[in-house]
């Protein structure tokens, strides 16, 4: 494991190559429309200069996770390609190099980068997302459904929250369930209509509330007011206000610890769908990093090829593999969701696919 003059060679080729890469994929998905629009806004007065800059670099961070795998693989393509042309890799091979061994040096880049790509995503981009949100909507307005459930299935109470924002929420109905089960649906006992509540830690308060009971024969009995009352009290309230504000965040939005915490939290209140869903997603946030190392080793053999062979191959093939990857992900998102398969194998497939695609690669070039 001694560091060579070779693998410093190397190391600093695949390196130079990459973070070029990596600043033209940057270049190219900033450009187009995210560039205009923030200098549209700036134009028209919504921004400001310092806000615009501050957009734009807000962007950066989620633009980098994606970066990163394509500068990687591209980077290390490049390179070698541009060695096999040179026929460097044939004089590397003439001394005894085997393929493992000359691609030793991009392996250690690759772990490198997959570090940095796992912080960006785990950190960066959930920072930078609220930074964003605060500057688009400074005062957010979301509604929410929530429906308390025994352990048999039938429920308890169910909680609309029209409009929520930070601590505060307008127009609440909380609906008491009775025992009575109609044909397609559990009877009502009371109705309470509230104008507005606070959300408190161990409690939600309800303010300014009409109550309305309803009898066995779903008619109602009696209609008075009530000033304040109190629902979702203990460990219930804080756990269903962190459901409800992450439900309307991207998965993104939220880290690993966060995310970790909401997938326990949804599979608490048997949220199967979107319980399925997060999850997919959070193992994909230790998936995706790993793709950097398999990227790499498939840049690499992409590489190697003849003094003669076209060059345009092989970037075809790059090109082509880093959209079918990015393009399918919503398609295992969905697989995921809908219970077709399992969330650790939707998470797990497409690095899986490229080690196949790899090991494939290997033995056609008969390294």
């Amino acid at each position: 494991m001694k560091i060579t003059i070779y693998d410093r060679y190397i190391f600093k080729q695949v390196m130079i190559t990459t973070i070029v890469a990596i600043l033209l994929f940057t270049v190219v998905w900033i450009a187009p429309e995210m560039l205009l629009n923030t200098i549209k806004k700036t134009l028209e007065g919504e921004y400001t200069a310092r806000t615009a800059v501050m957009v734009l670099t807000c962007q950066l961070p989620l633009i980098l996770s994606k970066a990163f795998p394509v500068g990687l693989l591209l980077g290390a393509l490049f390179t070698f390609d541009k060695l096999s042309k040179d026929s460097e890799l044939t004089i590397f091979r003439a001394v005894g190099l085997p393929f493992w061994r000359i691609v030793r040096p991009v392996l250690a880049l690759s772990v490198i980068i997959s570090i940095l790509c796992f912080i960006t995503i785990d950190k960066l981009v959930p920072y930078s997302s609220d930074i964003l949100a605060r500057i688009k909507d400074k005062d957010p307005v979301s509604q929410y459904i929530y429906t308390q459930k025994e352990d048999s299935g039938r429920p308890e109470m169910s909680v609309i929250v029209s409009k929520y924002n930070r601590t505060k929420m307008n127009n609440v109905i909380v609906l008491d369930f009775a025992d009575t089960k109609y044909t397609d649906m559990h009877g009502i006992s009371t109705i309470y209509v509230a104008k507005k509540g606070k959300f408190f830690p161990d409690r939600w308060e309800l303010y300014d509330i009409t109550r309305y009971k309803i009898s066995a024969e779903g008619i109602f009995d009696d209609i008075d007011h009530m000033n304040q009352l109190d629902i979702l009290k203990g460990h219930a309230a804080d756990d269903i206000y962190t459901i409800m504000s992450y439900s309307t965040k991207k998965e993104r939005e939220i880290s690993n610890k966060n995310l970790h915490r909401y997938v326990k939290l949804l599979k608490s209140i048997k949220s199967d769908e979107t319980y399925n869903l997060m999850l997919n997603k959070y193992l994909q946030r230790f998936f995706h990093p790993f793709i950097c190392v398999l990227l790499a080793v498939m840049g690499c053999l992409l590489g190697f090829s003849k003094p003669r062979e076209q060059r345009v191959i092989g970037f075809t093939i790059a090109i082509g593999s880093i959209f079918i990857y990015y393009i399918t992900l919503p398609f295992f998102d969905l697989l995921a969701e809908k219970s077709v398969l399992p969330p650790l194998i939707t998470a797990l497939f497409p690095p899986l696919a490229f080690l196949v695609c790899i090991v494939a690669f290997y033995k056609s070039k008969d390294l």
